[in-house]
Order: structure tokens, then C-alpha cells, then sequence
């Protein structure tokens, strides 16, 4: 084994390893909270779903590409790979589902002056898990081909078409038109992407205007933290924007190593560019949320009185 392989390898267990730890972590203090208190806020079952679908993704992605450039290429059988493949697919499109929900429902609650929007903010709650179970369902069902044409290595020497993805191989009698492509696979998620990203800009817009109000209102004296509102939608903004970085940059690659001859290396890239949000996003809310400081605090100080 080179040194690029193990250098690869230790990089991608850096990433999967600290990811599923920091996702981990916020999904136990979810569900401590949601169990023993203090009272959870409407948008903790957002980040709930978030954070263990991002566990989710970097369980089925990480912990394979690790393997597999480690030099272990023939770990998983027929099966396997489309149960892998499968499943990493929803749980991405899920994650791309949850971040549009969550910035969604911080736009409502910048909103929520109006009668209208403070009695569909009180009632989003109730809403989100059958929304949850819908989108479930939906993603399930619109991602069945990949257990069609996903196999591995070894059951795939006799096809003529077959694009190989390290440890397993995409198998195809006829090369996917570009048009349906775009019709079938990226448009659900380009209309998802513009939802966020129409969201994102009407939120910077309200913040935009609540600043200007309290720098009329009160002059020079600012609040340097700003409130748990704002500070809840700067985080969710901060997240929106690595959502669509990552995603936008992994599916022109994804789109690129379908119809072209790729090395291993772009494969490595694209995994990592895949795994970056689900990594990255729950040590944002971490650092950002300061409900999740104070909640763990608590917890551990309830803890300690106990023994």
C-alpha cells in the first residue's frame, strides 16, 4: 500500500470519525432532553431528524470510501453494495429534505408576527413528523433503480457497461440521457435547492431590516449578540450555505463521473465533498446554538447532584 492510499485512508477516518461523534453527541443530548428535560423548542425536532440522517450518511459513505482506500475493495457482496448505495442515497436526499424544513420554519418564525403565521408556527411541530414520514416514503421509493443497477465487482464482469466505483459498480445496458437525468434525478432537488435558497434570502432580508429599525431606534447601541432569534437564524443561514456549497459542488462531480472515464481519486474527492456537510453541520450548531450549551450544561450539572 502507497503512501497516497494510507494518507487517503486516515483522512477519510478523520472525517467519518469526528463526524459521526459530533452528530452522535447532539442526537443523545436530543434525546436526553426530549425524555428528562428542559423542555425541547420546536425547532430541536428539526435538528433531531438533521443529525441522525447525517449520521446516517457518513455510517453508509465514510466508513466504506475508509475501507476502500485502505486498499479493501471487495468487503461488501451483490447485496451489500445495493443496500449501501441505496440507503446513502435517501439518507442524503433526506438531509437535503430536512435543511430546506428547518430553514423554512425559521423564516415562519421571523415571520410569525402575523396572525396567520404565529398559528402555522404554533401548529409546524405537529406537522413535521407525518411530513417526515411522507418524505420518508417518497425518497424510498423514487431511489428503487439503485438496487437495480448497483452490484459488486465480482458480479459485474460480464457487462459490457459498468462504471466502477472502487468497491462497488453501477451497471447499465444503455448510458443515461442527459435529459432525463435532469428531469428525473435533479429536479426534485434543484426545487428543494431554490426553496433554501429563497428562504435564506428572505431571512437575510428581515434581519436586514430589524438591524436598520434598531439602529434608528437606538442609535450606535447595539447588542453585539444580537437575539436568540437572530442568533438561531444566523446559524441555520450558516448552515443553508454549506448545504448548497457542498451539494452543488458534489453533484456537477457526480454528474461528470457518470458520463466520463474517472480515477480513483475524483471518486475520493466526490465522497468528500458528500461527507463535508454531515460532518461539518452538527459542530456549527454546537458552536453556534447557545440552547445546546445550556442544555448539556444543565444536564451535566443534574448528573453530578445525582451522584
Amino acid at each position: 500500500m502507497v503512501s497516497y492510499e494510507i494518507a487517503v485512508g486516515l483522512f477519510f477516518l478523520f472525517q467519518t470519525g469526528f463526524g459521526i461523534l459530533g452528530n452522535s453527541f447532539l442526537l443523545g443530548l436530543y434525546i436526553v432532553i426530549f425524555f428528562v428535560g428542559p423542555r425541547m423548542r420546536p425547532i430541536d425536532l428539526f435538528l433531531t431528524h438533521l443529525v441522525f440522517v447525517n449520521d446516517l450518511v457518513l455510517l453508509l459513505k465514510g466508513i466504506p470510501q475508509t475501507m476502500a482506500a485502505f486498499g479493501l475493495t471487495n468487503f461488501l457482496n451483490d447485496v451489500g453494495c445495493k443496500l449501501v448505495f441505496y440507503f446513502h442515497k435517501v439518507a442524503r436526499d433526506l438531509s437535503l429534505c430536512t435543511t430546506c424544513l428547518l430553514s423554512g420554519f425559521q423564516a415562519i418564525t421571523l415571520s410569525s408576527k402575523s396572525f396567520w403565521w404565529s398559528k402555522f408556527k404554533a401548529r409546524a411541530p405537529k406537522y413535521s413528523v407525518p411530513f417526515y414520514f411522507i418524505c420518508w416514503t417518497f425518497h424510498l421509493l423514487t431511489n428503487h433503480k439503485i438496487l437495480l443497477y448497483m452490484n459488486s465487482p465480482k458480479e459485474s464482469n460480464n457487462i459490457t457497461k459498468r462504471k466502477n466505483y472502487i468497491y462497488c459498480d453501477s451497471i447499465t445496458a444503455v448510458s443515461l440521457d442527459i435529459k432525463q437525468y435532469l428531469l428525473t434525478i435533479s429536479l426534485p432537488d434543484v426545487l428543494w435547492i431554490g426553496f433554501m435558497v429563497g428562504t435564506s434570502g428572505y431571512m437575510i432580508y428581515v434581519l436586514y431590516r430589524h438591524r436598520q429599525r434598531v439602529q434608528y431606534v437606538h442609535g450606535i447601541r447595539l447588542t453585539p449578540c444580537g437575539s436568540p432569534e437572530t442568533r438561531a437564524t444566523q446559524t441555520i443561514l450558516l448552515l443553508v450555505i454549506l448545504f448548497v456549497s457542498f451539494y452543488s459542488l458534489n453533484s456537477i462531480l457526480a454528474l461528470y463521473i457518470y458520463y466520463e472515464k474517472s480515477s480513483s481519486w475524483l471518486f475520493h474527492i466526490s465522497a468528500f465533498l458528500s461527507a463535508c456537510f454531515p460532518a461539518c453541520s452538527s459542530f456549527v450548531l454546537i458552536v453556534s446554538d447557545s440552547q445546546v450549551r445550556r442544555c448539556y450544561l444543565a444536564l451535566w450539572e443534574k448528573t453530578m447532584i445525582q451522584f
